[in-house]
């Protein structure tokens, strides 16, 4: 990008956060992480820092989850650290960006925030209980883009924005990608978007809850929820 191009962009989009959990299971509640990601992006996209870890969860890895991340309970208990330790540092590492006023990306952000703050809790850690200012291309991409077809998935947004993933469902590379996401859609949509992080953030509550009321509907009408069902809206922590 060039002088002019970075000027344009929110002032957000100058340098952000990325973090992105891989885990045992799609229940924030009961499931637990398994490996972790929080580093810094400068506007570019390049990276200016990565802090990576592996925790040994203290449960199995089921199968179907090994499967898509590749961490097997066996790897885990011989190479990865106690999550309470894991679980510590990266909520350290996150609050520290936070408190800095740097906004942290994360693609489904109230996945991964709501389940480290519950394996806080497990461990005994303060969670971070409001955090912001964050970013969610998913969040955004939806408000921005509404009407286009296709899946929302990181691999496929990521394609959409010309953003390279070659490692998907490792967290460093989701972490990356959905941080060059957020960028592209910083640059793409420019007139759009609230220049600040903290004006995003507040913004992005509300567009989240509009989209969970929005998949509700289409889940009552096709028949895969009763109609006195209604998703979780809440971001970025449910």
């Amino acid at each position: 990008m060039d002088e002019l191009e970075l000027f344009d962009t929110p002032e957000w989009s100058r340098r952000i956060g990325v973090f992105d959990l891989e885990t045992t299971g799609v229940d924030v509640a009961w499931d637990r992480i398994v490996t972790a990601h929080v580093g810094v992006l400068d506007a570019t996209g390049a990276v200016l820092r990565a802090d990576s870890w592996l925790a040994d969860p203290d449960v199995p890895i089921p199968d179907a989850a090994t499967a898509v991340h590749g961490v097997t309970t066996a790897f885990a208990r011989a190479h990865g650290r106690p999550a309470a330790e894991v679980i510590g540092e990266v909520v350290a590492a996150l609050r520290a960006l936070l408190d800095a006023g740097i906004p942290v990306v994360a693609y489904n952000a109230s996945y991964d925030f709501s389940l480290l703050g519950n394996e806080a809790r497990r461990h005994g850690i303060a969670p971070i209980a409001r955090p912001t200012p964050v970013i969610d291309p998913l969040v955004v991409d939806k408000a921005m883009d509404r009407y286009r077809r296709g899946k929302r998935t990181l691999t496929a947004v990521a394609e959409h924005y010309a953003v390279p993933l070659t490692d998907a469902h490792e967290a460093a590379a989701d972490a990356v990608a959905a941080g060059r996401v957020a960028l592209a859609l910083a640059e793409r949509f420019a007139a759009r978007l609230p220049a600040s992080a903290a004006a995003l953030h507040t913004q992005q509550i509300g567009w989240a809850r509009d989209q969970a009321e929005s998949l509700t509907a289409y889940f009552v009408k096709i028949g895969r929820i009763d109609p006195a069902q209604q998703l979780d809206g809440s971001w970025p922590i449910r």
